[in-house]
């Protein structure tokens, strides 16, 4: 039995005549009567009475009418459901980042994706890109957003992609004596108290700091350390101290604070965006689809 008897059924059932039901399906009329008597001989009964007045169903076509009608609902469905799948528009992400990655890179390619996948289901996850890294190679992820391109067994068979790039800067409150200044070197950072990211969600950002600071470094010894850059912001506006970050800090910016460039200029390593090589999911390639549209230099 195959979804053209159902519809065949249907459209008799519909007509109440073989003519006009087989006008309406676009096919000869001696053609859908074999059909239909096919049918009746597959079901093992008789589901239409064929009277001078018109062609009925039976009370076994009537019962086989309803539930085919609903499995013609059902495949339809399917067939729409499989288009979606392979768009991209169902399914599930899961997605490791660092709290750098919300400061522009994400939010640009997070609201449209969203407003334009509302089926897919995302999983969002915070983390250090350690840990990040660690996750996306063991395949726990399916995307990964850290400072660098992971490394470690598995590594080679990653795509990483460039994302951001940023320069460390720092953050002060309003009333704090390097507001207003344009610049801040190592020297003067060295004789503050410094509030920077954990070592171990950072520690990318903690070795430039150390190197910037040369001899100096001992400061980092009592600095304050904060999982979240916009508690670095707030309690430079606090007036605890120094906030060092990534340059993409001035974006959650506060009025009560300011900030400064550092000398000399300091890179950080690159916001990187990574995933399988080998991942065919319709749902990542949407995603990577809505991230070239914002301009970034991703593989086709």
């Amino acid at each position: 039995m195959e979804a053209r008897h159902l519809r065949y059924a249907l459209a008799v059932a519909e007509h109440q005549h073989f003519g006009r039901a087989a006008a309406s399906l676009g096919i000869a009329q001696p053609s859908l009567s074999r059909q239909i008597a096919d049918l009746e001989r597959e079901v093992g009964e008789r589901l239409f009475d064929r009277t001078p007045a018109g062609v009925f169903p039976t009370a076994a076509g009537a019962a086989f009418l309803a539930p085919a009608r609903r499995a013609l609902c059902e495949m339809a469905s399917a067939v729409a459901e499989a288009g979606r799948a392979a768009r991209g528009e169902t399914g599930r992400l899961r997605l490791g980042f660092i709290g750098s990655a919300l400061l522009r890179f994400l939010p640009s390619v997070l609201t449209p994706f969203r407003r334009d996948h509302p089926g897919v289901r995302l999983e969002l996850r915070e983390m250090s890109t350690a840990r990040g890294s660690a996750a996306l190679l063991g395949g726990e992820l399916d995307l990964v957003i850290g400072r660098g391109a992971p490394r470690g067994p598995g590594a080679e068979h990653l795509v990483s992609v460039t994302v951001g790039r940023d320069d460390l800067v720092a953050v002060v409150g309003k009333g704090h004596p390097y507001a207003g200044l344009r610049t801040v070197t190592a020297a003067q950072l060295a004789r503050q108290h410094l509030i920077v990211a954990s070592a171990d969600d950072e520690p990318a950002v903690r070795a430039g700091l150390r190197a910037l600071l040369g001899a100096d470094a001992s400061v980092l010894d009592t600095a304050t350390e904060a999982r979240d850059l916009r508690t670095i912001i707030g309690l430079a506006g606090c007036g605890v101290g120094v906030g060092l970050g990534p340059s993409g800090m001035r974006a959650a910016g506060r009025s009560d604070t300011w900030f400064c460039a550092v000398t000399p200029r300091t890179p950080l390593p690159d916001l990187v965006m990574s995933y399988r090589a080998d991942d065919r999911s319709p749902v990542l390639a949407a995603f990577l689809a809505e991230a070239r549209r914002r301009g970034d230099d991703l593989p086709g």
